[in-house]
């Protein structure tokens, strides 16, 4: 019996010394998570993730002192020579709305191929890429418009992030 209970305990002492701890990741709660959620960070480049961090990381608390309703709504606006994102927010801190715009971005591959497609002959010469976000249509859209080249014919197409033309 004195061994069975010397095994049990060197057993118990060997199976928690073999124990890891796992640290988890940070997790963070926000009122923008609606926004957090819809943005597509594996097709941001630099820019435009750091005018996303500087926007979900905006310190409201002295401009919503100047309104009084929980209905005011104002706009900040966040500039890079790249792009831009235009916020609305409410007086919580809560982005609303935003419009955002950025120039000469990686197109996704379904952009270029759907391009390559339909004009075979042409090169991209810009592109722009425009962002719409709204909380309470919780929805996010996204549109591509490039500017391609054959020759002398310069042309404007719009898609979205599939590469369906609009």
């Amino acid at each position: 019996m004195k061994t069975l209970l010397s095994f049990l305990i060197a057993l118990c002492f060997t199976v928690f010394g073999y124990t890891q701890t796992v640290e988890l990741p940070e997790t963070i709660i926000s009122i923008n998570s609606d926004y957090l959620n819809s943005v597509e960070p594996e097709n941001s480049c630099n820019y435009v993730k750091k005018l996303e961090d500087a926007l979900v990381s905006y310190d409201h608390s002295e401009l919503s002192e100047l309104y009084d309703s929980k209905d005011d709504i104002y706009k900040v606006t966040f500039k890079l020579p790249e792009g831009q994102i235009i916020a609305s927010f409410n007086k919580d801190g809560k982005i609303i709305k935003t419009y955002e715009k950025y120039d000469n971005i990686r197109l996704p591959q379904a952009v270029m191929q759907a391009i390559a497609e339909k004009y075979p002959k042409y090169s991209i010469i810009e592109d722009v890429y425009v962002v719409k976000f709204h909380c309470d249509a919780d929805a996010l859209k996204q549109e591509y418009r490039v500017k391609i080249k054959n020759d002398d014919t310069v042309l404007t197409v719009k898609t979205n992030k599939e590469g369906v033309f609009i």
